[in-house]
């Protein structure tokens, strides 16, 4: 499964050579053209059997983590969080940092030196330092470096029906992409794009989007999945095993009705089950390719992921299978019930 080996891959955002090695390697043989551009963005071309149409399917290769911004006198480092990470998930977590992957953990104090009041109040990112067990500052510094990157040390498991491990948002849609270009070609020109740097604004889908220039985008995500128990009756954001999730509207796009509209026609046909992720939550690299040039209808499709965003997510297997069946048959129906120009 492709899914484990980029799990494990370090890649926070700006930093996605392991991961656009592993996503090279996996689908050079079977595609047309394959480059990179300046921000790191990979951008495949898989030839069409018919049609004049150009289609683009993005997933973000980057993940949430840390950048060290100097040690301290005790050889503590101190970090800057990269993305979005919950304060309340950081402590007492083993990482990884800089080049040579020097394990550590993000310090907290003893809970018998604490007070009742300090147990209670979360601990901010600017008040914890990583500890890679250096002595001192010169110890540290010679370890990792200053703008190094750190990401959480979690290793991929098989749990049966469901997987564990980091950064399924959005490796999660990485795999999915990489299986579509597998069942490809398709009838149209097939323009994959596995982008960097989303967890810090959407930054290579936006250069990405407006080179591509595609007739219309699909962006395959990792999602927020809150179906745990709760207190009042409270729709979920998405909910594990009930298959792949479609955005209506985020905070970051409106989806294209026509898209979706193929999508949940292609779902019935197909006997796929789907559902609707909640509307207003997150944002995706749709947010900027729908933008590109004189605009890109676009949907978002996801898998949902318990704890994203956290050192450890957790996905059903059959909502991954069930993400890339949809999506293989929805671009095969793709030019019967798409055209570029609005009716």
């Amino acid at each position: 499964m492709i899914l484990e080996s980029l799990s494990n891959a370090f890649g926070p955002s700006g930093c996605e050579t392991e991961v656009r090695a592993i996503l090279r390697e996996a689908i050079r043989d079977r595609v047309d053209d394959l480059r990179v551009d300046h921000l790191g963005n990979l951008i495949a071309e898989q030839r069409g059997t018919a049609g004049e149409l150009t289609v683009m399917v993005a997933a973000h290769m980057d993940e949430v983590g840390f950048m060290i911004t100097h040690a301290d006198d005790a050889g503590m480092l101190h970090f800057v969080i990269v993305g979005s990470i919950d304060d309340r998930v950081l402590p007492a977590k083993r990482v990884l940092v800089g080049q040579s992957r020097v394990p550590g953990v993000i310090a907290i104090k003893p809970v018998h030196k604490t007070t009742p009041e300090e147990r209670t109040r979360v601990v901010k990112a600017d008040q914890l330092v990583i500890d890679i067990g250096a002595r001192n500052k010169s110890e540290a510094e010679g370890a990792v470096k200053k703008g190094d990157y750190g990401v959480f040390a979690t290793r991929f498991r098989d749990l049966g029906d469901t997987v564990s491990g980091k950064a399924f948002d959005d490796r999660a849609g990485c795999a999915v992409l990489v299986e579509l270009i597998r069942r490809g070609p398709y009838p149209f020109t097939f323009r994959p794009v596995f982008t960097t740097m989303e967890e810090i604004g959407l930054r290579g889908a936006r250069v990405a989007g407006f080179a591509v220039n595609p007739d219309a985008a699909f962006v395959l995500e990792g999602t927020i999945c809150d179906d745990s128990p709760k207190e009042r009756d409270e729709s979920p954001t998405t909910q594990l095993g009930k298959g792949p999730a479609i955005s209506i509207a985020d905070s970051s796009v409106i989806a294209d009705r026509r898209l979706v509209k193929l999508l949940l026609d292609t779902a019935e046909a197909e006997g796929i089950p789907c559902q609707f992720k909640q509307p207003g939550k997150g944002g995706t690299d749709a947010g900027a390719i729908h933008l590109a040039r004189e605009g890109v209808p676009t949907v978002p499709v996801s898998v949902p992921c318990r704890y994203i965003h956290s050192p450890v997510c957790l996905l059903h297997k059959r909502d991954l299978e069930q993400t890339a069946d949809l999506m293989a048959a929805a671009l095969r129906r793709l030019p019967d019930t798409f055209a570029r120009n609005r009716a």
